[in-house]
């Protein structure tokens, strides 16, 4: 399955939790990308001692997902897109929906 996860909070645990669904369906055989959106651009910055957001996130790209984020919302934020999250467009969140057997939203 082509899983498409829409991540549009900034709360540690709800973004650790994506990413811990992502991981899972990744470790099962699908094929899963993330589109940080709104707040969840945000999500390489959170720290949380209770939820290790960075851990996730690594480990999900390193599991084989693929992490695309929002440029405008980043640019909002006066912030730049990384290795791990590259500046995408709406044409690249159009893609991942279009694309996608099931898509999920956090």
């Amino acid at each position: 399955m082509k899983l498409g996860i829409i991540i549009y909070a900034n709360d540690p645990e709800t973004v650790w939790n994506a990413f811990r669904l992502g991981v899972f369906s990744l470790k099962q055989g699908d094929t899963v990308s993330v589109f940080l959106l709104g707040k969840g651009v945000e999500a390489e910055s959170l720290d949380s001692t209770k939820f290790d957001v960075i851990g996730q996130i690594r480990s999900f790209s390193e599991t084989g997902g693929l992490i695309l984020a929002c440029g405008t919302c980043l640019k909002i934020r006066q912030s730049k897109g990384s290795d791990i999250c590259p500046v995408s467009t709406m044409q690249d969140l159009h893609a991942l929906i279009r694309d996608s057997d099931k898509i999920l939203s956090f």
